[in-house]
C-alpha cells in the first residue's frame, strides 16, 4: 500500500522560460495569388535552449480565427507553430504540465509582432520574446524528484537573464510609443497648415 501523495513544504522552484515570436519577409517566397507578406513562428523555449520538456506535457497555441485550424497542439518539443501571415494578432498560449506536477495550465498572451519599430534588422527579421518564470511552490514530491534532478533547485539571486529579456522588451515598446508620437506631431502639424490655408482662402474670398 502506498501512502498519501505529498508536497515539499517551504521549497519553490522556478523554472525560467521565454516566449514570443519571430518574423521575417517572404520576398521572393512571397505566393502571388497569397496577401501574406510575413513568414512568422511563435514559440515557447527554455533559456539558452534549455531542456523544458522535464515539466512541460503540452503548449497550445491558439491563433487568430481566420487561420485553418487556429488551435495548435504541440506535445513535444520544439514547442512552435510557423505559419505566413500580413497582420499582427494576439495569440493564446497555453501550457499544460506534466501529470506529476498536478498544476493546473498556465495561460500567456502575446501580441504577434511582424512589423519593425524604431531601428530595423537589414534583412527586415523581428524578434519579439517575453521572459517568464513558472514557479512550483511546494511542488509534489514526484514533481520535486522531477525538478531537482533536471536542474538546481535554488531561486537564483540575481535574474541577469530575466531583466535582459523584460529590458528589451521594455525597449521595443518605448521604441513603438515614439514613433507613434512622431506620427502624431506630424499628422497635426500637416493639418495645422491645411487650417491655416483654408483660413487665407476664406479672407480671400471674403475680401472679393
Amino acid at each position: 500500500m502506498t501512502g498519501p501523495i505529498k508536497r515539499v513544504k517551504g521549497v519553490q522552484i522556478y523554472r525560467p522560460i521565454i516566449y514570443g515570436n519571430k518574423a521575417k519577409p517572404l520576398g521572393n517566397k512571397k505566393d502571388p495569388t497569397s496577401d501574406h507578406t510575413h513568414e512568422w513562428t511563435i514559440s515557447v523555449q527554455g533559456i539558452n535552449g534549455a531542456d523544458i520538456s522535464h515539466f512541460i506535457k503540452k503548449v497550445t497555441f491558439k491563433l487568430h480565427d481566420t487561420y485553418a485550424n487556429p488551435t495548435r497542439v504541440c506535445e513535444n518539443p520544439p514547442y512552435e507553430v510557423t505559419e505566413t501571415g500580413w497582420g499582427e494578432f494576439e495569440i493564446q498560449i497555453r501550457i499544460n504540465f506534466v501529470s506529476e506536477a498536478n498544476e493546473k495550465a498556465q495561460m500567456f498572451y502575446h501580441h504577434l509582432k511582424i512589423h519593425p519599430y524604431g531601428i530595423e534588422d537589414p534583412e527586415g527579421i523581428v524578434s519579439s520574446f517575453q521572459y517568464e518564470e513558472v514557479v512550483f511552490n511546494e511542488p509534489m514530491e514526484a514533481m520535486y524528484d522531477i525538478l531537482t534532478s533536471n536542474g538546481n533547485v535554488q531561486v537564483p539571486k540575481e535574474r541577469s537573464q530575466g531583466n535582459q529579456w523584460a529590458y528589451r522588451t521594455e525597449l521595443e515598446e518605448a521604441d513603438r510609443i515614439t514613433t507613434q508620437l512622431k506620427e502624431v506631431q506630424q499628422k497635426t502639424e500637416e493639418y495645422r497648415h491645411q487650417l491655416i490655408a483654408l483660413e487665407k482662402d476664406a479672407v480671400v474670398l471674403e475680401a472679393k
